[in-house]
């Protein structure tokens, strides 16, 4: 091995962490970007409500198809096309940030970001096991976090404000998927052979899915509880667009902050069972909140949710990495990420459900389904 290859093996992780930052931070500051459309552009409500469902849409295949393809090719072609599309997509909106290009270019940026994210947290756990895999996963959330912040700073104190903020954030992925084609080797695709080797004989795809997607549920459906439900139920009292930006803080933070605590103490699988026991806490102070909750129940809240997502993240992944075979590790993480995201339908469904059910019996629901989830999965950790 020559001097070349193995400063490339040294660098591989850091660079992939950097692409998983860029594209989080790619993926959600078009959050901050809302305001400057509505007010720069006259974009309306509707348009930019549809362009977070249409990122979705470009999500979705991206993170189905990423992973399955990673373990055909190699994680790095993936994951690297994936970050330069995201890219793509951000920069075509510098240009183009009329109702057709926001939402063409976040359908870009979705398709991107899904083929970066599953297949780039596979290759994180490649490198370097359950470690790798939990830090592919508190790394993405500090980019969702930070990625708003920056831009909302940019937006704010920055000349250009609809163009500057999507160009640093396109450019950045762009330039960063160029550095990791320089400082990572090539990714042969995971051999069944050596898999098998690697197999004690409990992985499988069914247990990884088993035990991940319980922890799934919970990740996003409780940022965007704490972030789109309780903005939403404190805006009569408190307006603006620093509401949710509060809210994202609040509760990616703590997600970001407990991610890296529990991993320097080295907690078990057992974490995912406070995760979940956190979000059903959450559930329940939302709806102890009812349609006007307080200013200190919207904060413990976005907290105590944030703690339940980044729990629940964590162990999910390191469910998926512990359990599957090597070579369906990208196909397992996509369909991982899949049960993440379907979270961001839950505001919409509470909204739909609410004149017949009201604010407050959902969040019960919800509040004994994660109990039920940290339950069953305190007993099959007794039990395994």
């Amino acid at each position: 091995m020559n001097i070349d290859e193995i400063g490339r093996k040294r660098f591989a992780l850091p660079a992939v962490l950097l692409v998983l930052f860029t594209t989080g931070w790619g993926a959600n500051h078009f959050a901050s970007m809302i305001p400057v459309l509505k007010a720069d552009e006259g974009l309306s409500s509707t348009v930019l409500t549809g362009a977070f469902g249409i990122y979705a849409l470009g999500l979705l295949p991206g993170l189905f198809g990423g992973g399955t393809l990673s373990d055909r090719t190699g994680r790095r072609p993936v994951v690297l096309t994936g970050a330069v599309l995201a890219g793509i997509g951000n920069l075509m909106m510098v240009v183009w940030h009329d109702q057709a290009g926001v939402l063409i270019g976040r359908l870009v940026v979705g398709l991107g970001a899904g083929l970066t994210i599953g297949a780039g947290t596979a290759w994180a756990a490649d490198l370097r096991g359950r470690s790798g895999a939990t830090l592919a996963g508190a790394v993405l959330t500090t980019g969702f976090a930070l990625g708003p912040v920056i831009t909302g700073l940019l937006a704010e104190f920055v000349p250009h404000r609809l163009e500057m903020p999507f160009a640093v954030s396109g450019i950045a992925s762009i330039g960063v998927a160029a550095a990791a084609v320089v400082l990572t080797p090539a990714s042969p695709p995971p051999s069944p052979r050596g898999a098998a080797a690697d197999d004690p004989g409990h992985r499988s795809v069914r247990a990884a899915l088993s035990w991940s997607v319980p922890m799934a549920l919970w990740v996003f459906s409780s940022v965007t509880v704490a972030v789109v439900v309780m903005a939403e139920r404190i805006a009569d009292r408190y307006d603006g667009a620093w509401v949710p930006g509060l809210a994202a803080a609040l509760s990616l933070g703590s997600g970001v902050i407990v991610q890296f605590a529990v991993r320097r103490l080295h907690s078990g699988p057992f974490a995912g069972v406070a995760g979940a026991g956190l979000a059903a806490a959450g559930f329940l102070l939302a709806a102890a909140g009812g349609a006007h909750p307080s200013m200190a129940v919207f904060v413990i809240t976005a907290i105590v949710l944030g703690l339940a997502y980044g729990l629940c993240l964590r162990d999910g992944l390191m469910d998926v990495e512990t359990m599957t075979p090597a070579d369906h590790r990208g196909r397992v993480t996509g369909m991982f990420y899949v049960a993440c995201y379907l979270g961001f339908g839950l505001p919409v469904l509470l909204t739909s459900i609410r004149p017949s059910v009201g604010v407050v019996a959902p969040l019960l629901v919800l509040a004994l389904a994660a109990a039920a989830a940290s339950l069953s999965r305190a007993v099959r950790l007794r039990h395994a």
